[in-house]
C-alpha cells in the first residue's frame, strides 16, 4: 500500500464524497498525480463503508463536509431541475416534429410523462371505479339436486 500525501488523501475523500466510486477515483489519482493504488485503498477513506471505519476525524470531518455541500450544490445545477429538463424536451420534441420523426418525438413525450411523474402509467384510484358507490344486490339461488331423478328446481 502506498503511503499517500495530504494532498492525495484529501481528493481521493473529495471525491468519495461526491458519489465517484472507487473505480473511478483509482483512475483518476493516477491522471492527475501518476499514482497506482488499490480499489480498496481508495474505499478505505470512505467513513461511510466498513474499510474506512478507522479513517482519521480530519479525513471523516472533510469527507462529510464535501458530501453536504455536493448535495446542496446539485439542486444548482440547470439538469437537476425539473422545470430545466422539460423545457429542454419541448424544444426536442418540436424539433423531432419538424423533422417528421414521430417515433423520436413520442419517446420524448413518454420521457416527458415519466419526468411529470404519474402521468404515464395506467392507474385508477379507488374513487375513480364506477362500481364503488353501488348497492350490493341480493341474489337467491337454489341448490337442486341432480342425482335425484324427482328432484325440482
Amino acid at each position: 500500500m502506498a503511503v499517500l500525501r495530504s494532498e492525495v488523501k484529501a481528493f481521493i475523500v473529495q471525491a468519495l464524497a461526491c458519489f465517484d466510486t472507487p473505480s473511478q477515483v483509482v483512475e483518476s489519482v493516477r491522471k492527475e498525480f501518476g499514482i497506482e493504488i488499490s480499489r480498496q485503498q481508495c474505499e478505505s477513506h470512505d467513513p461511510t463503508k466498513f474499510a474506512g471505519r478507522g479513517l482519521g476525524a480530519k479525513w471523516a470531518e472533510l469527507f462529510h463536509a464535501a458530501r453536504q455541500r455536493f448535495r446542496e450544490e446539485t439542486t444548482e445545477i440547470p439538469i437537476a431541475n425539473r422545470a430545466f429538463r422539460l423545457r429542454a424536451m419541448n424544444r426536442f420534441v418540436e424539433k423531432a416534429e419538424t423533422m417528421k420523426n414521430i417515433g423520436l418525438a413520442m419517446q420524448i413525450l413518454e420521457q416527458a410523462a415519466k419526468e411529470v411523474g404519474d402521468v404515464y402509467v395506467n392507474r385508477q384510484t379507488k374513487n375513480e371505479n364506477p362500481h364503488d358507490n353501488l348497492a350490493p344486490i341480493r341474489v337467491q339461488v337454489d341448490v337442486v339436486d341432480a342425482r335425484k331423478p324427482d328432484a325440482e328446481p
